[in-house]
């Protein structure tokens, strides 16, 4: 339990069908994604890209961060995480801003829903929930 007046705030980081199979693709870890959501908690963000989307470089293993992969994630910087796209820089540049736009209407459903819509959207395998234990 805290210490008496410190809430701690349960995380939960999610990662979607489409990304998951991406990253299957690829070294990328959970742990790695865990890695990327406790620097994103202490605000190192690479880009902020509205609409309540960030982008951030992982470390893939052995190749880093500049050799690593680019992540766009949906997030309230408070307790709800969803890893929505990726790419291998080596891949592409970047995201187009149909893609964008797209992403972020995705990122709005998401983060409308409650604990309980989110357990339903896990249990039908329409999310993938990663444990991220700080």
């Amino acid at each position: 339990m805290p210490p008496s007046g410190m809430m701690q705030t349960m995380h939960r980081v999610f990662k979607t069908k489409h990304f998951h199979r991406w990253m299957s693709k690829t070294d990328l870890t959970d742990q790695c994604l865990c890695n990327a959501i406790s620097e994103m908690i202490h605000g190192l963000v690479d880009a902020h890209l509205g609409g309540s989307i960030v982008k951030k470089r992982v470390a893939v293993a052995g190749r880093g961060k500049r050799g690593g992969a680019r992540t766009i994630v949906a997030t309230n910087f408070g307790n709800h995480w969803f890893f929505l796209y990726g790419f291998e820089k080596n891949v592409r540049a970047n995201i187009t801003d149909n893609e964008l736009d797209a992403l972020k209407e995705i990122a709005t459903d998401l983060l409308t829903l409650n604990d309980d819509a989110l357990t339903y959207a896990v249990t039908q395998g329409k999310l993938l929930e990663i444990y991220y234990d700080h």
